[in-house]
């Protein structure tokens, strides 16, 4: 018989727990390119290991993704960190994409911080700004959810979650996420497109988890790294390694910032 997806997530979070000795974890976060710094700065590291070692885990296939799992003391909190991802256009499916968010809450995190790189559609973002991600526009013709599983998605980044952002950065701006399926970056036509739809920021990752981590009750903090303008707005071509490069040129000032926000829920 086939195992569900939450089993599989279950199976990773028993894994989890006789790796670390964590019982329960309060917040588990996913790194995206750029974000990885936060990591250092939110407590002690207890324990560090290859995603792929847990039951249900691929090794990274992405440039900027270290494809490491970290067990996090903040005080008398745990708090779990992915450091990368695996993506849609990886073509290993959405059950592979959300099983990081999925082993999160069944190891107990009751909230989950999604962070990304992303194209800037609306030109007041500045590259290297981090925004808060308000809603999402689901582009990749996908759901991590299967049958009558009918989830509200009517405010899928916890408002409150948003407000302590604004607490410790009162100028974070917020935008709506538009999710493409990848890998190849979108054409200026699309971008108009979108841009049209309402989105202000666009990228390869993080609706589907955020997805899945509605159906699981959890709360969803969602937050972009602006790494390079949108395909026809400033009329530069885009490149990855622009795109990682500017991941690393702001590393500490968004790894702080996310540290302190991390702090304050």
């Amino acid at each position: 018989m086939t195992r569900t997806p939450q089993a599989a997530a279950e199976e990773a979070a028993t894994e989890l727990r006789s790796r670390t000795g964590v019982d329960s974890y309060d917040v588990a976060l996913v790194m995206g390119s750029g974000w990885a710094t936060a990591a250092d700065l939110i407590g002690d590291s207890e324990d560090e290991f290859a995603s792929a070692e847990l039951p249900g885990f691929l090794p990274p296939a992405v440039d900027g993704h270290s494809g490491t799992i970290r067990s996090i003391a903040d005080g008398d909190r745990h708090v779990l960190a992915f450091l990368g991802r695996t993506h849609l256009y990886e073509g290993h499916g959405t059950d592979v994409v959300v099983h990081n968010v999925r082993t999160a809450a069944a190891a107990g995190a009751k909230t989950i911080v999604l962070t990304n790189a992303a194209g800037g559609i609306n030109t007041d973002y500045a590259v290297g700004s981090p925004v808060l991600i308000a809603d999402h526009i689901n582009m990749t013709a996908k759901s991590p959810l299967t049958g009558a599983t009918f989830v509200d998605l009517t405010e899928t980044y916890t408002s409150e979650l948003r407000a302590i952002a604004r607490e410790v950065d009162p100028d974070l701006p917020e935008g709506v996420y538009a999710a493409m399926p990848g890998p190849h970056f979108e054409t200026p036509a699309e971008i108009r497109m979108l841009r049209a739809m309402g989105a202000d920021l666009v990228g390869m990752s993080t609706v589907l988890e955020a997805i899945a981590a509605r159906e699981a009750g959890a709360r969803v903090l969602g937050m972009s790294l602006v790494t390079n303008i949108a395909a026809g707005l400033e009329g530069a071509n885009l490149d990855h390694e622009d795109v990682l490069a500017t991941g690393r040129d702001s590393a500490a000032t968004v790894g702080r910032l996310l540290a302190d926000i991390v702090a304050k829920i």
